[in-house]
């Protein structure tokens, strides 16, 4: 039984809910020439070459997925069945550790823990039968992911060619809570244009994750530069001599960034010195000047732009604390950035009221189970610099 993405050449990149417009358009500036919309993430079509670089590059994708079969699914005994059509031996060995990711719909198979489990019996009893022994289940850190999809009765199941998140690059060692995805910093980069031909300031910097994500876009440093593995290393068709030519021509394109170009500040000593610590493991991260200080206390901003996630919830305290804060923030951002443009990610759509500025626009943005919003504040020169009050419509 040959696997279907060997067929049809057909993937499947998931992405952060909302941003699957964003990720269109990236898979399109990475080679990939036809695309089709999917629910939370992109059909694509690739050549083995293509499928390394979205995956080694992507700084959007959580996950690629290669599917292997696709089925009308009504019970678990025929997915069990399904399942066992496919001949493992080619995706795993008896020393391969694996696991699998389920999510069900709308379908008979109602739970996606029981589903998983009973894909893990069809390919653990394949290998018994024809060996007498059987790889092992491990997680949260596999040799191979598989992923079972089932909606409406219509069950896929795919090979993770990522090995794990996307968005987790290497670099994130040390945190705050609640940090941000840095797949959701790197769309919010996105959103706001720069393209490192001006300088951008984090004045709430946390553990760095903007600055990390602005840095390896500046840097041109590939979004899996810190990765020690991919999935797609352990395909049957694997081309390890593409895959270095993918990989050599990514670390060829890195580039010098400028001191300073990049700045943040918290007021929290403890996130400076995780946010320091996380851009040593890039390339350039010292490049990035970072300090202690009060975003309050920084008296005019007169170059560049501002992006940065305000504190809230578990990294603030009450509600109203947030909310005071936020009020503040937009009091400096009339004071102190004349001129400017700032971009705020907002975990709770709702904090975004209390600045007391009108927005220029917001775009969704996801970030776990938050549903988010980044907005963009544009502060003119002149006596218009204060026109606030009302907020745009979404």
């Amino acid at each position: 039984m040959s696997l279907a993405y060997q067929e049809n050449g057909r993937y499947f990149a998931l992405a952060a809910g909302k941003l699957e417009r964003l990720a269109a358009e990236e898979l399109q500036e990475l080679g990939v020439q036809r695309t089709h919309d999917g629910y939370r993430g992109v059909f694509f079509e690739a050549d083995p070459a293509t499928l390394y670089r979205v995956n080694y590059e992507s700084r959007l994708l959580t996950r690629v997925l290669a599917p292997l079969t696709e089925f009308q699914c009504h019970s678990d005994r025929y997915l069990y069945t399904q399942a066992q059509k496919i001949d493992w031996s080619k995706l795993l060995t008896l020393e391969t550790t694996f696991a699998v990711f389920a999510t069900v719909s709308n379908s008979k198979v109602s739970h996606s823990q029981f589903a998983a489990r009973r894909l893990k019996d069809a390919i653990v009893d394949q290998f018994r039968e024809a060996t007498g022994q059987r790889p092992s289940v491990r997680t949260p850190d596999p040799d191979v992911w598989l992923n079972l999809h089932i909606h409406a009765n219509y069950a896929t199941i795919s090979f993770d060619t990522s090995g794990g998140s996307l968005h987790r690059r290497g670099y994130r060692t040390e945190s705050v809570q609640a940090p941000m995805q840095e797949t959701v910093a790197a769309a919010a980069l996105r959103y706001s244009g720069w393209d490192a031909a001006e300088p951008l300031l984090d004045p709430m910097c946390g553990s760095g994750t903007l600055l990390a994500e602005a840095l390896m876009k500046a840097g041109r440093v590939p979004a899996g530069y810190l990765r020690g593995r991919f999935g797609f290393e352990h395909l049957p068709d694997f081309d390890q001599a593409a895959w270095e030519k993918v990989r050599d021509a990514a670390d060829a394109k890195m580039r010098e960034v400028p001191e300073g170009l990049i700045r943040g500040s918290d007021v929290d000593a403890g996130a400076v010195e995780a946010a320091r610590n996380n851009l040593a493991r890039l390339p350039y991260g010292e490049r990035v000047s970072l300090a202690r200080s009060d975003f309050r206390a920084i008296d005019s901003v007169d170059a560049g732009i501002i992006l940065t996630n305000p504190p809230y919830g578990l990294r603030l305290g009450t509600s109203d604390s947030a909310g005071a804060l936020m009020r503040e923030l937009g009091d400096w951002f009339k004071q102190s950035c004349q001129g400017r443009t700032a971009y705020v990610y907002a975990g709770k759509p709702e904090m975004l009221k209390s600045v007391g500025l009108r927005t220029t626009w917001k775009k969704a943005l996801v970030n776990g189970a938050l549903e988010g919003r980044l907005a963009r504040y544009d502060m003119y020169q002149g006596s218009i610099k204060g026109k606030s009050t009302a907020e745009t419509a979404d």
